[in-house]
């Protein structure tokens, strides 16, 4: 059984497990050898991740070390303590996993969240207020909440109204369309006006050069799972 931790030295004395910064994972060209690879980090690191291997013929199966702010991916998938998992790897048990289904934004991955309205603001105030005490947690995104509020309160209607603003967001996908919210992704075909957009992608702003988008599904991975 073959091990790939990115982001973070990973031991374990009954595994062989390789570890490499994500900043290597470009010149690592046989990743399709791992049976696992553990992705340490939030949201934004598994999706740069993903952005790299989804269109890899073999697929190993995904371990998620959540230490991010949100980690909304590994709390969709209830994703178990590390060392939990490589305890149960070591005794040869097998692991049970699910699907997580991807998308795609023009050549850009995303996982369950992408948009310019609201969340856009909301995530460039949080990476500003990036800084000092404020550097970790989640506090910095409750400030950003509390500063922010009037203007959603006033901006979300006409957004929500407007042909040139999205929000996308997988994990409500029982509301398939609300104005230009959308909760499902099947193809959703964009024009927003500009030839260059910031866009937030799972908490990631990403700028993107052209004014047409357009979004579809990207396959899946499988994701480890608790018992």
């Amino acid at each position: 059984m073959r091990i790939l931790s990115i982001g973070k030295e990973t031991e374990h004395k009954d595994l062989n497990i390789d570890s490499i910064a994500l900043s290597s994972l470009k010149e690592h060209h046989d990743i399709e050898r791992y049976d696992y690879v553990i992705i340490n980090g939030g949201d934004g690191t598994v999706r740069r991740v993903l952005n790299q291997l989804h269109s890899l013929d073999t697929m190993p199966t995904f371990i998620l070390n959540p230490t991010g702010s949100f980690n909304v991916v590994a709390k969709i998938h209830r994703a178990p303590k590390i060392n939990t998992v490589l305890d149960r790897l070591g005794r040869g048990e097998r692991l049970r996993t699910q699907k997580h289904h991807l998308f795609k934004m023009n050549e850009e991955l995303f996982l369950f969240s992408a948009g310019n309205m609201g969340d856009l603001q909301h995530i460039f105030l949080s990476e500003t207020l990036r800084f000092g005490w404020l550097k970790h947690g989640m506090f910095k995104y409750i400030l950003a909440v509390i500063f922010l509020f009037p203007v959603h309160v006033i901006m979300t209607p006409f957004m929500l109204m407007s042909s040139t603003r999205f929000f996308i967001f997988t994990p409500l996908r029982f509301i398939k369309k609300f104005g230009s919210f959308y909760g499902e992704v099947r193809e959703i075909d964009l024009d927003l006006d500009n030839d260059y957009n910031m866009i937030e992608l799972d908490g990631d702003i990403v700028n993107v050069k052209g004014r047409h988008l357009r979004i579809r599904q990207a396959g899946n991975v499988r994701v480890v799972t608790k018992q």
